[in-house]
């Protein structure tokens, strides 16, 4: 095997199919990236989980597969000058060479390489740079807990030519609805996605191309879901387990509701939850056009701050985790936020506005559960 290939080309290849390279691999060879050379240049990694493709030009001499170790071919990559790239199969070696710089890297087991899915047939298509930013927003709220499995995933409902994304942790909610085009109008599923995965292909998602997702049929042995870039491909397999039913958790009446505009909102937090940390409430006053944000009690250091917003409703004092506020307010994109209640101590709802007079929408909804906390 020998081929020459362009070092921006080699170091968006190897980036993308790294991200499914495992930290902790039942075997030597998932360690490694394969590098196929026929006509063009074929790259591939799997953790057996998830595992990525893509394919871009080179100049290749002679056509060959190997499979190097992953990671240092991705940091070797990174580190070259910006100059053309050549890689030589010598018996058991690979040389990389690009200008005055040489490496020589090992080969890895081949022939003990897990087969790599198919990608299911396409089920539609959306923008990606939509879907990456409809990702983004949900998964913020995803669980880190892998005893909760069923929680450190993203649901995707698809229902005709709505998709849906719901994420949680318990302690909060995002729910996402963006429309695309279903190849089958009257298609309806539901299926349950790793949030890191999905979190980690959103980063080379945002760009204004076409994105196909691919589900596997329901009587299918794996249950897999694919995404498909132009010479680029994620084939993941979905987490068993049922997503906790959510629809009935966000109200679509207040009896109060308060408009305020981001960034102030969230450089008064920010301030007043230095003297805190995640662990202890952010208390908020909304009353009289006004939030009145405070922290620490007692002999603890304590931080108030008073902004003006627009409101109406009874007055409402609740609390919050400071960083899950944070979380949502930036999730919304927005420069207003509606934040709807239906009680201090239950769930408030925040929306974004572009105008703080403008009406609310359904698209985005970040739900916050309060924080119990000593007067």
């Amino acid at each position: 095997m020998k081929f020459e290939v362009e070092r921006d080309l080699l170091v968006d290849a190897v980036n993308w199919v790294s991200r499914s390279l495992s930290n902790r691999p039942i075997s030597t060879a998932l360690l490694g990236i394969i590098i196929e050379a026929d006509k063009s240049l074929h790259f591939s990694a799997s953790d057996l989980e998830s595992s990525t493709k893509t394919e871009i030009p080179g100049s290749v001499q002679q056509p060959g597969k190997v499979l190097v170790p992953g990671r240092l071919l991705a940091e070797i990559s990174r580190s070259l000058p910006n100059k053309p790239i050549s890689f030589t199969l010598d018996g058991t070696r690979v040389n990389v060479v690009s200008g005055k710089s040489k490496f020589t890297l090992p080969i890895l087991p081949i022939n003990e390489y897990p087969n790599l899915p198919n990608m299911p047939t396409t089920t539609g298509e959306i923008n990606s740079g939509v879907f990456a930013n409809a990702i983004n927003q949900v998964a913020v709220a995803a669980g880190k807990d892998d005893s909760l499995p069923t929680l450190t995933g993203v649901y995707i409902e698809i229902n005709e030519n709505q998709i849906t994304l719901a994420a949680t942790d318990r302690y909060r909610l995002a729910v996402k609805k963006l429309d695309w085009k279903a190849k089958n109008p009257n298609f309806k599923t539901h299926t349950l996605l790793r949030a890191r995965t999905l979190s980690e292909a959103a980063k080379f998602l945002e760009l204004n191309q076409q994105l196909n997702i691919s589900l596997a049929d329901e009587n299918s042995n794996e249950k897999l879901i694919g995404f498909t870039l132009p010479k680029k491909s994620l084939i993941s397999r979905v987490l068993d387990g049922s997503f906790p039913p959510f629809q009935h958790l966000l109200p679509n009446s207040f009896s109060s509701e308060a408009t305020v505009e981001i960034s102030v909102f969230l450089d008064a937090v920010r301030r007043v939850a230095l003297v805190t940390d995640k662990t202890v409430p952010l208390r908020l006053n909304f009353t009289n056009n006004s939030i009145q944000l405070e922290a620490g009690t007692g002999d603890e250091a304590q931080a108030s701050e008073s902004i003006d917003i627009n409101y109406k409703g009874e007055a409402i004092n609740i609390a919050f985790n400071p960083t899950y506020l944070t979380d949502g307010l930036n999730a919304l994109g927005t420069k207003f936020a509606h934040i709807g209640f239906t009680g201090a101590n239950k769930p408030a709802i925040l929306t974004g506005l572009d105008k703080p007079d403008a009406s609310t929408t359904d698209t985005y909804k970040y739900l916050l559960m309060p924080m119990r906390y000593s007067a």
